[in-house]
């Protein structure tokens, strides 16, 4: 694994745990840890269960005793790690968004068509699609109990940088994150939104914002400005997205991705409307899918909740007994599951690469579109 800090522990929770709760056909080894710092990168790797460490990734890569890389770092450092080590025949799991631009999302996904041929495999983690009430919706679509699709509402709310005096760290830099909250959480919505349909989006009408322009630098070293106060930074990327879209089927959509939600702390959402029927999900009530059925009679019609959390529901039979509810790191044990399952059949596991990059399409175009005074853009 090359990085350490929050998705890194949340990975390395899965690696630890995936063994313990699935019949794999494979069992993994957590053999090595890259990150810059030596003393810090030691230190997770003790916390979080690797054998040992290396400061240089490109070392790791080279490694006989890596089989698997699972990319951890920021986005500007994802198409050259990826490109790397599919090249080296090691499988890749890639964090989300696959990359910080459509160039480098292609060549990342060219490079995984060709490693495949070799059976070399490769997946980005877009770990939404592994909830069990995410994967039930899509199971509801497929099977046509909500006829046709008509319009989508997709929302992920956050308010952890409302405070102005939060720190200019890496997610607020363009050159290091590629986009804010569009890229960040916004990436996440378009991914669901598009698993749960089975379809594409064609077209985006946005808007973005960055309410707070300037933020203190993050790191303490920087020391005061002449007038006394933290010395500031620009802020270069959006705190907030909204837009418009058209799914390849006919169906019309809206989504809203901003940090800005004061009091709402990971709400993503999502609710898919159709001819004969409705489903709503609410990340901050993970195990809850509410499913409306209109085929029924007016009188005993609307939403039912229902807890996903039988034998028979997506992933969740694995785990506890009915009723007692699975948690944000199952989603990345599922994640690890379902690759590992797909490496030891010989097959490409999804969201491929190509999965990402046409994700990263949909991004370019919001941005390109919200540049243009909201014009109607093709993706």
């Amino acid at each position: 694994m090359v990085g350490y800090a929050f998705m890194g522990r949340v990975h390395s929770q899965a690696w630890r745990s995936v063994g313990a709760f699935f019949d794999l056909p494979v069992k993994p080894s957590m053999a090595v840890l890259s990150g810059r710092s030596r003393a810090n990168t030691e230190a997770a790797a003790e916390s979080m269960g690797w054998a040992s460490v290396e400061t240089d990734w490109k070392e790791l890569v080279k490694r006989d005793d890596v089989h698997l890389v699972d990319i951890c770092t920021p986005g500007d450092s994802h198409a050259e790690i990826a490109i790397a080590a599919l090249e080296a025949g090691k499988h890749v799991l890639c964090e989300k968004p696959l990359a910080n631009t459509v160039e480098e999302a292609e060549a990342m996904a060219a490079a995984a068509r060709a490693a495949s041929a070799r059976g070399v495999r490769s997946m980005v983690a877009f770990n939404y699609r592994r909830v069990p009430a995410v994967a039930l919706a899509r199971q509801l679509v497929a099977e046509g109990r909500l006829g046709t699709i008509r319009h989508v509402r997709a929302q992920y709310l956050q308010d952890w940088i409302v405070d102005p005096d939060f720190p200019l760290v890496w997610r607020l830099q363009k050159d290091k994150a590629g986009s804010g909250a569009l890229g960040d959480i916004g990436a996440h919505i378009i991914d669901t939104a598009q698993f749960i349909l089975g379809e594409h989006l064609t077209g985006v009408s946005a808007i973005t914002e960055t309410f707070i322009k300037e933020r203190p630098l993050a790191d303490a070293s920087a020391g005061l400005s002449a007038q006394g106060g933290a010395e500031m930074g620009q802020v270069t990327v959006d705190d907030a997205a909204i837009f418009t879209g058209r799914f390849g089927g006919g169906a019309i959509a809206s989504f809203e991705a901003t940090r800005f939600a004061t009091g709402r702390k990971n709400a993503l959402r999502i609710e898919v409307n159709g001819s004969l029927g409705s489903i709503s999900f609410d990340f901050e009530s993970l195990n809850e899918l509410w499913f409306h059925d209109h085929t029924l009679a007016a009188e005993e019609g609307g939403f039912r909740r229902v807890l996903v959390t039988e034998a028979g529901h997506p992933y969740a039979g694995a785990w506890w007994p009915p009723g007692h509810g699975l948690g944000y790191e199952n989603t990345f044990t599922h994640e690890v599951k379902d690759f590992l399952e797909a490496i030891s059949a010989g097959a490409d596991p999804t969201p491929t690469f190509d999965d990402g990059l046409q994700v990263q399409k949909v991004l370019d175009a919001v941005e390109r579109s919200a540049g243009d005074d909201s014009r109607w853009t093709t993706v």
